[in-house]
């Protein structure tokens, strides 16, 4: 059930002390929502810890604030907050801490996936471009204005989530949120570049390595990156590395789903899924426990990767979803909801 916006910041405003945290392995909207939250808590005067579970990503250790991230959940705070994160199984290894504190804590979710639960005891989900566009709802609904660096934060999700404002999600509102985070002095040029632009010899060469060796399923419709830990130790490469690979794939004329396949240890992978103009890829995720957005979605699985691939393609001839005709390709498609299997809500 959701609650009011409202609702969450008087909520919020009451609290004495708080604890934010976001989903695992996260992303520039998980790190904007929770860092621009955390910088209206300080100024209302609200003690407060920001927690991941993970290793900061190296594409976003340039976003100021990010070094102030603790992988322990503090158990004596008065209020509970989990940001940009659609279950509880997503906060990793923060997940138990965190139910055990709704035990006897008020807990919060604020979220933008149309996969999300509502497992918190407020909950404000709302579908839209990133959910730092929810999080700005909310810190202006808390009397708070937009600094500097309260108003980068957001734009850094903003702009990782829209896709630098190319998804089909983007609106008139996300354009007006941006318009007024630039106004309250988020220098747009330089999160641009430090985002899309700026990137380690590195990671240049990993990618290269990858996007060599896309394999395609469905008479090119589908289009799969593998990336092994072996591959990632051999590069020297972490896992920021590898954030926006997916969606190269989609570049080629024919693909509708682009698929990375990351292990993460040895037998278990992340998958992450996108699609250019008519796929539910968080249908295909949801299926199998991972979820996300119609255009963007995941999962986590567990074999042997060639397996994997193999059964895909034997997975394709049984289980399928009928795909409405879209007049810009002329035709009726066919595409594979029976593609992966995992025993977790994880991705």
């Amino acid at each position: 059930m959701n609650s009011s916006i409202e609702e969450i910041a008087a909520r919020i405003r009451r609290a004495k002390s708080a604890v934010i945290l976001t989903h695992m392995r996260p992303d520039g909207d998980a790190i904007g929502s929770a860092l621009a939250l955390s910088c209206a808590l300080e100024r209302l005067g609200i003690a407060h810890h920001v927690c991941d579970e993970s290793d900061i990503p190296s594409n976003l250790a340039f976003v100021p604030g990010i070094q102030q991230l603790e992988k322990k959940l503090p158990a004596d705070a008065e209020l509970y907050i989990a940001v940009d994160s659609s279950d509880e199984q997503r906060l990793g290894a923060l997940a138990d801490d965190f139910r055990a504190a709704a035990a006897r804590r008020d807990t919060i979710n604020i979220d933008h996936h149309v996969s999300n639960t509502r497992y918190a005891k407020y909950n404000y989900v709302r579908e839209c471009s990133a959910n730092c566009m929810n999080i700005a709802a909310l810190i202006e609904a808390l009397g708070v204005s937009f600094d500097k660096r309260t108003a980068e934060a957001l734009l850094l999700g903003l702009l990782t989530d829209s896709g630098n404002f190319s998804h089909d999600d983007v609106t008139e509102e996300t354009f007006l949120t941006a318009a007024k985070l630039m106004k309250a002095g988020a220098d747009i040029r330089a999160l641009n570049y430090n985002l899309f632009k700026k990137q380690p010899k590195t990671r240049a060469e990993l990618y290269a390595y990858t996007m060599s060796r896309i394999r395609y399923f469905l008479g090119e419709k589908l289009a799969v990156i593998s990336i092994s830990l072996e591959t990632m130790k051999q590069f020297g490469a972490d896992n920021g590395m590898t954030e926006g690979f997916v969606d190269f794939p989609l570049s080629v004329d024919t693909v509708e789903v682009s698929a990375s396949v990351m292990e993460v240890r040895k037998g278990q992978y992340k998958i992450s899924l996108r699609s250019k103009i008519y796929a539910d890829v968080n249908k295909i995720a949801g299926v199998y426990g991972g979820g996300g957005h119609v255009r963007a979605a995941g999962c986590m699985l567990f074999g042997d990767v060639e397996e994997i691939l193999d059964k895909l393609h034997e997975l394709a001839e049984k289980e399928h979803i009928k795909l409405a005709s879209v007049q810009a390709l002329g035709a009726t498609n066919d595409f594979t909801v029976g593609v992966f299997n995992t025993e977790t809500r994880q991705y």
